[in-house]
């Protein structure tokens, strides 16, 4: 199952390289799309858990790695729950490993 990096820009322009077990996270962003923060933290949480479903079906274990991106981004984004406009951009996929 080829794995998929990403990157995101955060509200202070700041950017993080993520992690997904699968390249179905495709199917819940789009390259170049900036999404409000409560809608990317949405979508990230079910892209997330249904790569790491994905893993677990295929070799009987959820992805901890895939969990610990998440506890990441959800720790990043906290940081602007605050701010009523911050949205969060995916900027790129790839490269898949």
């Amino acid at each position: 199952m080829p794995s998929l990096n990403y990157r995101l820009r955060w509200p202070d322009q700041s950017e993080s390289t993520c992690y997904s077990p699968s390249t179905s996270i495709k199917d819940f962003f789009e390259a170049g799309t900036a999404y409000s923060l409560p809608e990317f933290m949405q979508r990230i949480r079910v892209a997330t858990q249904t790569a790491s479903d994905r893993v677990e079906a295929r070799y009987g274990y959820a992805c901890s790695s895939a969990l610990d991106q998440l506890v990441a981004i959800e720790g990043r984004a906290a940081l602007f729950a605050h701010q009523p406009d911050a949205c969060v951009a995916l900027i790129a996929f790839g490269p898949e490993n």
